[in-house]
């Protein structure tokens, strides 16, 4: 397979290193394999129009849901699941076996060194990482960057993949992509090209969105997918505490199917989150803040980045919370040219 990129002598854009590919592809194993253990191809069809494209992907689903899809029975279903267990291994694996696994990890650069510090390498792929703050904060400029950062090769500490970007809010512009691109030295419409970009209004459209991404994700090397920001529409198509319990669960459900694709396709997940006041923060902490989605989002998100201004164009990042990093700061600052190490 040819690279959908060419890099040239000056570092320029590249995607998909030929002996990568390979790599690549032991990531997942296609749904079209489940008609070499015997299932028929219409079945196989079924699964892709409901947006299941690998048989992990398969396996993150439960039989109920399976038999919600039309023209798949329990007998049906049962067989399918039973030839993706054959090509899968879905058992218990010795620590060690899972070292080696989390060695597949990309971690891409954000642009600034006291950043990439602080988050172990840079932004992870195989699991979320949720950025929350005011506004102005840097959730939205820390996304830009990565958008181009992520298309570095990855001897270039980048991700050298496609970026999918969901946008709730109305804030990417592509046009903040090009002074970027030019800072890496890469060709901007090569960038913006790598780039797939949907605007949803709904969080029903929001979760659609999500289900059409794993047939792109299972034909292009893509490594990041963005959603800026995850809570923006559940909070206005729920209204009140009469819906609370219902905003919850469908955040749930979007949550885990961020969690999925993550896993699936080894991409690192970037989430911007807003902040609403906390009353229960106590007299001594002046204008008290938290991150929206309460315990639902919280317990979603691998790693939890706490985003405020500094001085000028400054901008502070927290370890809020990580299994694998210590808490600290890192502070960083926005230019034209995206995230930078703050000057002195």
């Amino acid at each position: 397979m040819a690279p959908s990129r060419h890099a040239d002598e000056g570092g320029q854009l590249q995607l998909m290193e030929p002996d990568r590919v390979d790599d690549e592809e032991e990531c997942f194993e296609s749904i079209d394999k489940l008609i070499s253990q015997g299932i028929n191809a219409g079945d196989v069809k079924k699964l892709q129009d409901a947006g299941i494209y690998t048989c992990n992907g398969l396996m993150m689903h439960t039989k109920k849901s399976l038999t919600g899809i039309k023209g798949l029975s329990e007998a049906k279903v049962d067989k399918i699941c039973e030839a993706a267990e054959k090509l899968l291994s879905q058992g218990f694996m010795t620590g060690s076996d899972l070292l080696l696994k989390r060695k597949s990890v990309v971690r891409i650069t954000t642009g600034s060194q006291a950043l990439d510090d602080l988050l172990g390498g840079g932004i992870e792929t195989l699991c979320i990482t949720e950025a929350f703050g005011e506004f102005r904060s840097g959730k939205t400029q820390l996304a830009h960057t990565l958008c181009v950062s992520t298309q570095l090769p990855i001897h270039m500490h980048g991700g050298n993949g496609k970026v999918a970007y969901i946008d709730t809010e109305g804030t990417f512009r592509p046009e903040r992509i090009v002074p970027i691109a030019e800072r890496f030295g890469m060709d901007a419409n090569a960038v913006l090209d790598n780039i797939i970009y949907a605007r949803a209004y709904t969080y029903e459209h929001q979760y659609n969105l999500l289900l059409g991404l794993a047939a792109k994700m299972a034909e292009e090397p893509f490594r990041l997918l963005i959603v800026d920001s995850v809570i923006a529409l559940f909070r206005v198509d729920f209204s009140g505490r009469g819906e609370l319990a219902e905003r919850q669960q469908k955040l749930a459900q979007m949550l885990s199917r961020l969690t999925k694709i993550a896993e699936e396709f080894n991409v690192a997940v970037y989430i911007t989150n807003q902040v609403i006041a906390d009353p229960g923060g106590g007299m001594f902490i002046t204008d008290p803040k938290k991150p929206a989605g309460g315990h639902v989002l919280a317990h979603a998100a691998t790693i939890r980045l706490m985003l405020r201004k500094g001085k000028g164009e400054q901008r502070v990042c927290k370890i809020f919370d990580a299994p694998n990093l210590p808490e600290g700061e890192a502070v960083f600052q926005v230019t034209s040219g995206g995230i930078m190490d703050a000057k002195d």
